[in-house]
């Protein structure tokens, strides 16, 4: 089985969108795709699948998921560092700076919740096959 999308919700879309344009930009991940009248930010993974953000279809507010956290891979130490910054630049929060993890064999990442509180973080180094 193929993972095709992921979805994540967000109460204000143009503000995810500037975040996640932001923040995608250094793990090699252009601007939403979507077209100005889609409902959603849409990022297409290199490979994987296609990270869609917008406001919930039932119309009730978005929350973030617990335990929850969506991993994109970065091609070096410096795209992780670019990955934080933009996102704190751009109204996210600290979930764990960048540096080495030890319970990831090393691997260095950084961890952002967005402005809606979705976590997400960015690694380099890291191979789960």
């Amino acid at each position: 089985m193929t993972m095709l999308t992921v979805r994540i919700g967000c109460n204000d879309l143009a503000a995810a969108i500037r975040f996640y344009d932001a923040v995608l930009a250094p793990v090699g991940i252009g601007p939403s795709a979507a077209p100005p009248e889609y409902p959603a930010g849409m990022y297409r993974s290199p490979g994987g699948p296609v990270l869609l953000v917008g406001a919930p279809r039932d119309g009730q507010a978005a929350t973030p998921a617990n335990g929850g956290t969506i991993g994109f891979a970065a091609p070096s130490a410096e795209a992780v560092d670019a990955f934080h910054a933009a996102g704190l630049a751009h109204g996210g929060t600290c979930e764990g700076a960048p540096g080495p993890r030890e319970m990831a064999g090393g691997a260095y990442g950084a961890y952002l919740r967005d402005p809606d509180g979705n976590k997400i973080c960015a690694y380099s180094g890291l191979s789960l096959g």
